[in-house]
């Protein structure tokens, strides 16, 4: 015996048949939505400057962001050295250091 199972969506606003599903997230909370043609299009209009404005996440859930632009580690070294400042040859460049480096720049 074959059975046949139908999903039919409807829209979660007006309740008429829906053509998606729309899945977004706010607050850190995903949602999803069942929405007709004309319903998804007025909360894709509403949303669109938002979206415009926002940043994208990555795959792996983080937003990366660039809030700070940090010198170049070689300048920062050769202006160490330069000031007789006790700084590694490579790896990380204590923080003391980049903030004598601000401060004097």
């Amino acid at each position: 015996m074959a059975q046949r199972v139908v999903v039919t969506l409807f829209d979660d606003i007006d309740g008429s048949e829906a053509a998606e599903t729309i899945a977004f997230g706010l607050d850190g909370k995903s949602y999803e939505i069942d929405l007709n043609q004309t319903n998804a299009e007025k909360l894709r209009k509403v949303l669109a400057p938002y979206l415009d404005a926002a940043r994208k996440q990555s795959k792996s859930g983080k937003v990366y962001r660039h809030t700070a632009v940090t010198p170049d580690p070689a300048a920062v070294r050769a202006w160490a050295r330069s000031h007789r400042l006790d700084v590694p040859p490579r790896g990380r460049i204590p923080k003391k250091v980049y903030e004598a480096f601000e401060a004097a720049n």
